[in-house]
């Protein structure tokens, strides 16, 4: 039997929701085994001079804790 654990984080990319989603999962696996899910929670951007700079995601991260 598998125990999972959740955590937040956040991610942010100059080009889409989506490319954000890709950079959050891609960091969280370097750093948390066997992610399993991700729940995106909150989606924001970053306006400058009236053009969005930033794409931001936060995302609930489900991996499997090591036996």
């Amino acid at each position: 039997m598998s125990v999972a654990r959740v955590t937040e984080i956040t991610a942010g990319s100059p080009k889409s929701f989506e490319d954000a989603v890709q950079i959050g999962i891609a960091r969280a696996e370097k750093t948390l085994d066997k992610v399993r899910g991700a729940w995106v929670k909150e989606q924001k951007v970053t306006v400058d001079d009236g053009r969005i700079t930033e794409y931001r995601v936060t995302m609930k991260v489900t991996f499997v804790l090591r036996d």
